[in-house]
C-alpha cells in the first residue's frame, strides 16, 4: 500500500488553519490511515486503527483533536496514553507543532521527574494532557485538584501494549476520573482482538475500526535478514556486522535492541571500550539521562543508539539507516516495532537479527510466519570473528566488573523501594520479602533447567532433530553441516578476569615501559571500528 494518497488534508474536513499548518510541516498529502480515520474522529466516532510503523498515526488523531479544540478550547480537552516516556514527549512535540497557531498548551506526565513540578503543570490547566498511565495513576489518586470533567476524547497510543495487562489497575483508577461520555480513540502498529473486549477502557459497539490491508506486516522498503551465530559468539558476530556497515557507511545511524536493562548497559559499555561511541536509553536511566541521550542520538553527535524496548514503540527518528537486534525479542509482535525504527516515511532501511543456531530456529519461523515474508542471510566473515573473539570477550567482562562500581544493582533497588512507597508500603519488609522470593525463583529455575539437561540427555536426539529440521531448508543446509555450531567455546570467568587485570596492570604501567603485548591491544582497539 502506498504510504501516500492522492488526497488532499483539505478533503477530509480539516479546517484551513490546519492544513495551511501541515504544509509548514512538510506534508502535503495525508496517509491512508489519516484519509481513513480523520473524518470519523471528526464526526464523533470512537475510533480503533491499526498501520505499519512510520505511518502517520499521531497525526490521524492529533490533527482532528485540535480542530475541535479550537471551536471549544477548554482545560484537559484530551489525554493521550502512551506506554513509555520518550514516546509520550514526541506525541507531546507533535501536539505542540501542530497546534502552534491556537497556541495549544500540551503537559507531559511520565515520572522520572519531581513529581510536585508534574503537579503545578497539570494545575495551569493544559489543553492536551500526554501521560503514561502509572504516574497520573499516582497523581489522580494522591490528589483531588485535578478534574477531566470537560475530557472529550481519550487516546490510547501503542493500545497493544497499554491494554495487555500490565497497566490495568492503574488504567482502572484513571477511569474513576474520566467522564462517561467522550470519544476513545485506540491506535497501534499491531492490534489484537482483545481491545474492543477490554473492560478497563471499553468502546462503543458502533465504533470504526480501520487496518492497512497488507499481505506483509512490515514496510516494502525494508530489507531484512538474519545473521547465525553460536552460542558463544553473539557479540562477535554484533561487534564484526556493525564494523562492516560502519565501514560503508560512516555517517549512517544505527540503533542496537537487546532484552534488559542490564544487558543494554554492559553492551553499551563493552562497544565503547572496543571504539564505538554509543549511547544507552533504558528504564533504570534517570529521566534528564534518557533525554540527553535520545537528544545526542538524534542530533547526529552519536551515531549508536543501545537500547531496551521502551525505544521500540512509536520512536520517529526517521534516518536511522539500520536496525540491530543483538538479542531477540521475547514475543513476535515486539520484532514489528524494533524494525519498525528504520524505512520510515518511505526511506528504506535495513534490519539485522542475530538467530543461535538451530536453537533460535523456531522462533525465527514464528516471526516470518507472523510478517508473512522470507529473511535472508546476511554474511559475516567468520575470519574475522575469530580474530576479535578475545579482546570482545575482554572488553565484556571488564564491562561486567565496572558496571558494580556504578551502583546499578543500587539504583534498581531504588526503583524497587521507590514503588513500593507509592504503594504505602514498607520498603524493607518488602526487600526482605523480595529477597526471599528471588531466593525461590533462582531455585525453581536451577530444578528447572536440571530436569531439562536430564531430559536431553535421556532423549539424546534434541540437537541431531534440530539440525535435521533445519536441513531441510536450503537455507540453512550449510549452517546444519558447520561443526561450528555443534561444538561450545567458552571461556572461564576466572581466565576473563586474569586478563582483564592484567589489562589494567598495562595501563597503569609508565609510556617508557609499555611491553610489546600491551602495544598490540592498543592498536587492536580502534581497529575494529576503523578498518
Amino acid at each position: 500500500m502506498s504510504l501516500r494518497t492522492d488526497k488532499k488534508f483539505a478533503d477530509l474536513g480539516l479546517t484551513y488553519w490546519i492544513t495551511r499548518q501541515t504544509e509548514k510541516l512538510g506534508l502535503r498529502r495525508p496517509t491512508p490511515i489519516q484519509v481513513e480515520c480523520i473524518p470519523r474522529i471528526l464526526q464523533g466516532q470512537d475510533c480503533i486503527g491499526a498501520a505499519k510503523t512510520g505511518s502517520g498515526k499521531t497525526f490521524a488523531f492529533a490533527l482532528p483533536i485540535l480542530q475541535k479544540l479550537s471551536e471549544e478550547p477548554t482545560a484537559n480537552f484530551a489525554l493521550v496514553l502512551t506506554p513509555t516516556h520518550e514516546l509520550a514527549h514526541q506525541i507531546a512535540e507533535q501536539f505542540i507543532v501542530a497546534g502552534k497557531p491556537m497556541n495549544a498548551r500540551v503537559c507531559v506526565v511520565t515520572g522520572g521527574t519531581d513529581q510536585l513540578l508534574e503537579s503545578q503543570k497539570l494545575q495551569a490547566r493544559p489543553h492536551i494532557v500526554v501521560a503514561m498511565p502509572g504516574r497520573l495513576a499516582d497523581h489522580l489518586s494522591g490528589c483531588n485538584t485535578y478534574s477531566f470533567a470537560a475530557l472529550q476524547f481519550l487516546v490510547v497510543d501503542e493500545a497493544d501494549r497499554v491494554l495487555s495487562g500490565s497497566f490495568d489497575d492503574d488504567l482502572k483508577v484513571i477511569n474513576k476520573f474520566l467522564p462517561a461520555k467522550r470519544q476513545n480513540l485506540f491506535f497501534s502498529a499491531t492490534m489484537k482482538d482483545f481491545l474492543k473486549m477490554s473492560c478497563v477502557l471499553p468502546i462503543a459497539d458502533d465504533a470504526y475500526e480501520w487496518s492497512e490491508q497488507s499481505e506483509v506486516a512490515t514496510v516494502e522498503t525494508l530489507d531484512q535478514r538474519y545473521i547465525l551465530c553460536a552460542d558463544y559468539d553473539r557479540d562477535m558476530m554484533l561487534v564484526e556486522a556493525l564494523r562492516e556497515y560502519r565501514e560503508e557507511h560512516e555517517d549512517a545511524s544505527v540503533m542496537i535492541f537487546t532484552n534488559s536493562k542490564k544487558d543494554c548497559q554492559v553492551l553499551s559499555m563493552t562497544l565503547d571500550k572496543i571504539g564505538f561511541e554509543n549511547v544507552c536509553l533504558h528504564g533504570f536511566l534517570r529521566q534528564k539521562e534518557r533525554v540527553a541521550a535520545l537528544s545526542r542520538f538524534k542530533s547526529k553527535h552519536v551515531r549508536i543508539l543501545i537500547a531496551t524496548d521502551v525505544a521500540s514503540r512509536g520512536l520517529d527518528i526517521p534516518d536511522v539507516q539500520l536496525v540491530l537486534n543483538h538479542r531477540l525479542p521475547k514475543m513476535p509482535n515486539e520484532y514489528i516495532h524494533r524494525v519498525g525504527r528504520t524505512a520510515r516515511a518511505g526511506r528504506s532501511g535495513l534490519a539485522l537479527s542475530i538467530f543461535r543456531f538451530p536453537r533460535d530456529l523456531e522462533f525465527l519461523g514464528e516471526i516470518e510466519s507472523l510478517i508473512n515474508t522470507k529473511l535472508t542471510e546476511h554474511p559475516v566473515d567468520d575470519k574475522l570473528v575469530q580474530r576479535i573473539f578475545m579482546q570482545v570477550n575482554v572488553a565484556r567482562r571488564e564491562a561486567e566488573m565496572n558496571l558494580d562500581n556504578k551502583d546499578f544493582d543500587e539504583r534498581q533497588s531504588n526503583y524497587r523501594r521507590m514503588g513500593w512507597m507509592r504503594q504505602g508500603l514498607d520498603p524493607d519488609e518488602m526487600e526482605a520479602k523480595w529477597l526471599e522470593e528471588k531466593e525461590a525463583r533462582n531455585q525453581a529455575r536451577r530444578e528447572r533447567l536440571k530436569k531439562e539437561n536430564e531430559e536431553r540427555r535421556r532423549r539424546g536426539t534434541d540437537l541431531e532433530q534440530q539440525n535435521a529440521a533445519a536441513a531441510s531448508d536450503p537455507r540453512f543446509q550449510m549452517a546444519a553441516a558447520d561443526k561450528k555450531f555443534k561444538k561450545r567455546k567458552f571461556i572461564s570467568a576466572n581466565k576473563l578476569d586474569e586478563l582483564v587485570e592484567k589489562k589494567k596492570t598495562e595501563s597503569n604501567t609508565s609510556a617508557g615501559g609499555v611491553n610489546e603485548k600491551r602495544k598490540k591491544i592498543v592498536k587492536k582497539k580502534p581497529k575494529i571500528a576503523q578498518q
